[in-house]
């Protein structure tokens, strides 16, 4: 007789009566990773299907999802996160952000260290930004009753379909050798504008109130940044004296 390696209880048959665990437990190997891998993707259809619904018609499918239905789209934060590590990939191995920003004209400072670390983990800026936006949204919108992490389940998948324009952007001024990254950017924010306007009805006031959105949500990100920077900078000066 054995025990189960997962709740200790005793073994009878091929699986623990008390928990269902298996009672052999496979070795890791390649299968084990390539498992894992699909099970948090699901690139048999979910991942796939995510970003295509999300493109083709992003405002009814976040709605379904937030009343329910949650068959078709992948979790919004693993979403979120899949989408963020492939915009890193992408350019980082291009070395996009290099031709950009020339960060030895830039004063060393605790800002200057906040920007850096905001343009090299954009996805990480854009979750940040996206508790900053639904916040606002609450406020625009508030008539159509929908709660705070309602509307961040919204701008998680804004922004993951964001991260993979620009990462499609990316590849091509990474193999062309040109510089669109800012037109890039502005299709991403054109989109998000779109999905936001689309999701609250289809309104011209709707797109109006969500371009502010952006806008807004943008300019109290780097202010805080820059305030937060500004702050440590002055208890460090003033400490060091």
């Amino acid at each position: 007789m054995s025990n189960c390696k997962n709740c200790n209880h005793e073994l009878n048959g091929n699986y623990c009566s008390n928990c269902g665990h298996p009672a052999i437990v496979k070795r890791l190997d390649s299968h084990y990773i390539k498992n894992e891998i699909r099970d948090i993707l699901h690139f048999e259809k979910g991942f796939f299907l995510t970003v295509k619904e999300l493109l083709l018609r992003p405002g009814q499918n976040i709605r379904d999802y937030i009343s329910g239905d949650r068959k078709k789209l992948v979790k919004p934060i693993t979403f979120l996160i899949v989408t963020s590590l492939i915009y890193t990939v992408i350019v980082n191995f291009f070395h996009i952000e290099e031709d950009y920003i020339n960060y030895e004209q830039i004063e060393e400072s605790v800002i200057s260290t906040i920007l850096r670390w905001v343009q090299a983990n954009n996805g990480y800026s854009n979750i940040i930004m996206g508790f900053i936006i639904a916040f606002l949204a609450k406020f625009f919108f508030r008539k159509y009753g929908y709660n705070y992490f309602e509307l961040l389940v919204l701008l998680f998948f804004v922004s993951g379909i964001e991260m993979l324009i620009i990462s499609f952007f990316s590849i091509i001024e990474g193999f062309a050798d040109i510089h669109i990254q800012i037109e890039a950017s502005i299709i991403s924010a054109l989109y998000a504008c779109w999905v936001i306007g689309h999701f609250f009805q289809n309104k011209v006031s709707n797109y109006l109130k969500a371009l502010l959105l952006s806008i807004l949500g943008y300019i109290i990100f780097i202010v805080s940044v820059v305030l937060i920077g500004r702050s440590i900078d002055l208890i460090i000066i003033y400490w060091g004296k």
